[in-house]
């Protein structure tokens, strides 16, 4: 995923003084609310966080919602990162928003440290377990699906007849005198994968059998990401980076930019990348097709994360009750058809996805289809440590530095030592 999107977010627990001024200020009641004799008055403002990428779908079904409560929804244009690095501040301050959006490995965490209040989910059919998990945090519920996403396969029609189904297919493809890299005759083009980012080959060791956490993410004691199956995934990338791609696809600050820059001039055929990917292709003029990522060497389907982004209520908002009406409005079967249609961004919404699952559009198909075998991220402060624990894991085997098997040894323990040392007196 693109570095702002996964940039490492400083959100610390709430300091007492935040707490006590939340607490005097009723962060914890909904003025809009009717308690017995308590003659709250009715919210009549809705504050509204919202990246710029949705300020047109958001703009479009405003008006009904203001008609249906009487009342002003007021937006604020804000990148979904700017916005929950607000809040910590702006909040327990009284002039944060009411709602916002934040991406699904952020929600729970936020939700722990006190930021985000709990949510009720519909229970209308339009979210199934996976969707549920990726708002849920020690079995409280701390956001509303809004959108999903998962890395794909990007390939070139003019290059390929069809999408290769099976990474043999990809070692036969890199054969190909035709994607011979310039430079380096011996090296191949024809397939490339941002394997030096964890978030991309996180699902390579997945996939394998390898695992983050324990208890479906869950159990920070017990970390798979030095199993056997799991360095089995560690050398089977390394083998690409030594025997395939030549040395630009190993440079950890530039790899992303060198597959993409290898896709878009034409001499690559196949890439792994997410729906984000397409609009540097489609403005590049490449006849790409999309599919799902073709079955690892051990026949089983590789397994990215499963990524997007959710509603949430600020828990510093006066106007909870309206907040939650919000919700349940901006993800309903309409507007989320709305979304798609303005935005081609996947809603969660299980019956608009299997509604526009139907259509013809491949990247919206592969990103469905995808997003099926796709794992939730787990939604705790400690994988934080992952992030910065796994950043050389694939670098140090492939590069030779270590065996893959000490490479896997040294990231666990890195992972682990971080984890007691900022957590074990929480």
């Amino acid at each position: 995923m693109s570095n702002k999107r996964w940039k490492k977010i400083a959100l610390g627990l709430v300091s007492l003084s935040a707490i006590l001024l939340a607490a005097c200020g009723g962060g914890g009641k909904s003025e809009d609310s009717s308690a017995s004799g308590g003659g709250s008055k009715k919210a009549t403002t809705l504050n509204v966080d919202v990246d710029p990428r949705h300020t047109d779908y958001v703009n479009e079904i405003i008006p009904i919602f203001e008609k249906e409560h009487n009342v002003t929804v007021k937006i604020t244009e804000k990148d979904m990162f700017d916005s929950i690095e607000a809040l910590p501040l702006d909040g327990p301050a009284g002039i944060g928003m009411d709602v916002l959006v934040a991406p699904y490995d952020r929600i729970g965490i936020l939700g722990q440290q006190g930021h985000l209040a709990e949510v009720k989910l519909p229970d209308d059919g339009r979210y199934d377990e996976m969707d549920e998990k990726q708002v849920l945090s020690e079995d409280k519920i701390y956001g509303a699906p809004f959108v999903i996403e998962t890395v794909v396969m990007f390939y070139n029609k003019d290059l390929v007849d069809s999408a290769p189904a099976t990474f043999k297919d990809l070692e036969e493809l890199s054969k190909d005198d035709r994607f011979a890299f310039e430079s380096e005759k011996a090296k191949s083009t024809a397939f490339l994968a941002n394997w030096v980012s964890p978030y991309h080959y996180l699902g390579l060791i997945t996939g394998y059998g390898g695992y983050i956490f324990g208890d479906n993410g869950t159990d920070t004691t017990d970390i798979g990401l030095n199993t056997p199956e799991a360095v089995e995934a560690i050398s089977y990338a390394s083998e690409w980076y030594k025997n395939t791609w030549p040395k630009g696809a190993l440079d950890v600050t530039s790899a992303e930019n060198f597959m993409n820059d290898q896709f878009t001039s034409g001499k690559t055929a196949a890439v792994i990348n997410g729906p984000w990917g397409a609009a540097s292709y489609k403005e590049a003029n490449v006849n790409y097709g999309v599919s799902t990522i073709p079955t690892l060497p051990n026949g089983e389907n590789y397994q990215p994360f499963a990524g997007g982004s959710g509603w949430a209520i600020s828990n510093y908002s006066k106007n909870k009750d309206l907040a939650q009406e919000w919700l349940d409005y901006v993800n309903n079967t309409e507007n989320s058809q709305k979304l798609y249609e303005l935005s081609a961004e996947i809603p969660a919404n299980q019956e608009t996805r299997t509604s526009i699952s139907k259509g013809e559009d491949e990247l919206t198909n592969a990103v469905i289809e995808q997003y099926n075998s796709a794992m939730p991220m787990p939604n705790i402060p400690e994988m934080e440590e992952v992030w910065t624990g796994t950043e050389s894991m694939i670098f140090d085997a492939a590069s030779g530095n270590k065996t893959p098997k000490e490479a896997a040894d040294d990231t666990v323990k890195l992972i682990q030592d971080n984890i007691e040392q900022k957590y074990s007196t929480q």
